[in-house]
């Protein structure tokens, strides 16, 4: 079973490393449409079966560098990009790197391209934090929320691994204070 979350503890301050386990330029499988999917290293969650355990350490893959973030937004200007996609590892423990990549994101694109971010906290968890972890939501239009439960485990879902897993609109939900499923 996965650790119990602690978004108040669980701070990227204190654990992360500024690490990134995988990028992807073109990939068509973390979102809808073409996506640059950024795995970011570092996971407290520890879910039995997750599909991406390597990255549950925090100094797994390389450090995130300025080049990368260059080549990041480089990739997504090609017009097929529909957007950015974070994955991990946690990203919302890995804020340092994603709200670095995703403002530049929206300061280059605005609300031409979409990011898509998959965390094991709930959205309820992340809006509450009032620091870096709300901070990323904000500039987040589809959050995938909950851990992954083996238990729960469901292929027929699109774009998550478990039925206790939600997809939800994050503007919609940060405006009406609660989780909104994307229509």
């Amino acid at each position: 079973m996965h650790r119990t979350p602690n978004p108040k503890t669980w701070r990227s301050d204190k654990v992360s490393h500024g690490y990134v386990a995988d990028y992807k330029p073109q990939s068509f499988v973390d979102g809808e449409g073409v996506r640059c999917s950024l795995y970011v290293s570092g996971c407290l969650f520890a879910c039995d079966g997750c599909y991406n355990e390597a990255a549950w350490s925090f100094r797994y893959g390389q450090p995130f560098t300025q080049d990368l973030e260059d080549q990041i937004m480089v990739d997504l200007a090609h017009p097929a990009v529909q957007g950015l996609s974070l994955l991990g590892g946690e990203p919302f423990v890995n804020t340092q790197v994603c709200l670095r990549v995703a403002q530049r994101m929206r300061d280059e694109f605005g609300d031409t391209k979409d990011i898509w971010a998959w965390s094991g906290f709930r959205f309820e968890e992340l809006a509450a934090d009032v620091r870096d972890k709300r901070m990323l939501l904000e500039l987040v239009d589809v959050l995938i929320d909950g851990p992954y439960d083996q238990d729960q485990r469901d292929l027929t879902l699109a774009f998550r691994g478990s039925a206790n897993q939600r997809v939800l609109d994050a503007r919609a939900s940060l405006a009406q204070g609660c989780a909104v499923a994307r229509p």
